[in-house]
């Protein structure tokens, strides 16, 4: 899981920032927002938990009454499910020939497009701030992020990417502006991600971190590398526009050439 990790700010900064906490599709949705107009932060805030509150109520598998939990029961058709979930499930297909097949929304054996819809509607409520004139905020989504921008005086975020192995320590820090991380592994959900090809969980790795434009793809190609097992390094060494950070069970770090990591004197700043 990645996490944004906050500092205070100068008393002269608060009036300018806005900052939301909302429980919606299983896990904590953080919005912070800066150098913002309080009322126009507020609404867009607003939206945003609107969105996100529409998506889970059409792709919850938790909730009776979703399309994916009505496709599932073979209630609904997946060409008469409403045009997100259309474009969702397209979208799945084309991450599944992608990937080689180990991004799956029916890895489990039941639909299940999760890996995906997070971060696409993430980054949609990203995209629909920026359409605002919003410039510069930071949306975390059980760990996954999107940041635009800044924060006060032109600093980049600083999104920490929590260890695999210790809940309270980091395995490095990125620093981004206008940029999607996603992190994939068994200490968020547990074991939930299994290689499609033989429906075990896979082994040899403990997390992988993905970032680049796009939330949505960032997350699914997250998933996949994970599904991959040790074979993620290498796959994710061929990410056009994406860049990884693989950590695998003896704890050794591999990084994708471009991989915007802090180094430790820019992360204790």
């Amino acid at each position: 899981m990645s996490s944004l990790q906050g500092h205070a700010d100068s008393a002269t900064d608060l009036p300018a920032r806005h900052v939301h906490v909302e429980h919606v599709m299983g896990t904590v949705v953080s919005i912070d927002l800066r150098d913002c107009d309080e009322e126009e932060a507020a609404s867009g805030a607003g939206s945003v938990v609107r969105w996100l509150h529409e998506v889970d109520a059409l792709f919850s598998t938790y909730r009776p009454d979703s399309h994916i939990s009505r496709i599932n029961r073979g209630e609904l058709s997946p060409g008469h499910a409403s045009a997100e979930v259309g474009w969702v499930l397209r979208r799945c297909e084309e991450l599944r020939q992608d990937t080689g097949g180990y991004f799956d929304a029916w890895a489990t054996g039941s639909l299940d497009p999760s890996a995906l819809v997070k971060g696409w509607s993430v980054q949609r409520a990203a995209d629909a701030l920026a359409a605002r004139g919003l410039t510069d905020f930071c949306l975390t989504a059980g760990g996954d992020v999107v940041s635009r921008g800044s924060r006060p005086g032109g600093q980049p975020w600083r999104i920490g990417i929590q260890h695999p192995k210790d809940r309270g320590a980091l395995a490095g820090v990125v620093l981004a502006g206008d940029l999607a991380v996603a992190t994939s592994g068994t200490y968020e959900r547990g074991e939930h991600i299994v290689d499609p090809h033989t429906r075990t969980p896979p082994t040899g790795l403990l997390s992988v971190t993905v970032c680049g434009p796009d939330l949505g793809t960032a997350d699914a190609y997250a998933t996949a590398a994970f599904a991959m097992g040790r074979d993620a390094a290498d796959w994710t060494l061929g990410l056009d526009g994406y860049e990884a950070m693989t950590v695998l069970d003896d704890e050794r770090v591999l990084l994708t050439p471009g991989f915007p990591l802090a180094d430790r004197a820019e992360e204790s700043r």
